[in-house]
């Protein structure tokens, strides 16, 4: 008769209990996956959109939408790994707090003072490498933005900007 060691029992119970974390971990993924964040999108433009109002030049509309369209507009392009919970929460919080900086869509509705502050935000964040985030470019290599991509959308936001502040001026 082949003697049990206390040392093979612990193994024994420790893989056991390991088995049925990892079983309620998988349950709780598989069931986690039918709760899902609404979706950022719309079916056409709004009238409302950046684009349309400012009518910027193609490369400068290409750019936006490539690079900041997603986070900042009502429309993100949702790539294959947002469907998998928990990543659709956390897109979806990255989404959610762009929008609440700076949404594209809503353009039409923001004061001459808050479009030019806006863009100031946006030179800003530009100059300093901070948009887009690693994070989102990590995943979407195209948005990276080339230092002639930066350069090119600083020099129009700035004229733009400049445009917003003439026109906020007490007549």
């Amino acid at each position: 008769m082949k003697k049990v060691s206390l040392t093979n029992i612990h193994y024994l119970t420790t893989y056991i209990m390991l088995k049925k974390i990892l079983t309620i971990l998988l349950i709780a993924f598989i069931i986690a996956q039918f709760f899902n964040p609404q979706k950022n999108e719309y079916t056409s433009i709004p009238e409302s959109d950046f684009i349309l109002i400012e009518k910027p030049p193609q490369q400068i509309s290409a750019i936006l939408k490539e690079s900041c369209y997603d986070c900042h507009s009502s429309n993100t392009r949702y790539p294959w790994h947002d469907r998998i919970t928990p990543v659709n929460f956390w897109v979806n919080g990255h989404i959610e707090h762009g929008k609440g900086k700076l949404n594209f869509s809503e353009w039409k509705h923001y004061s001459a003072k808050k479009k030019a502050h806006k863009l100031e935000d946006v030179i800003e964040v530009l100059k300093n490498n901070e948009m887009p985030l690693s994070s989102y470019t990590f995943m979407h290599s195209a948005a990276k933005l080339t230092e002639d991509k930066s350069e090119t959308l600083i020099n129009w936001a700035t004229i733009t900007k400049i445009k917003y502040e003439i026109t906020d001026l007490p007549q």
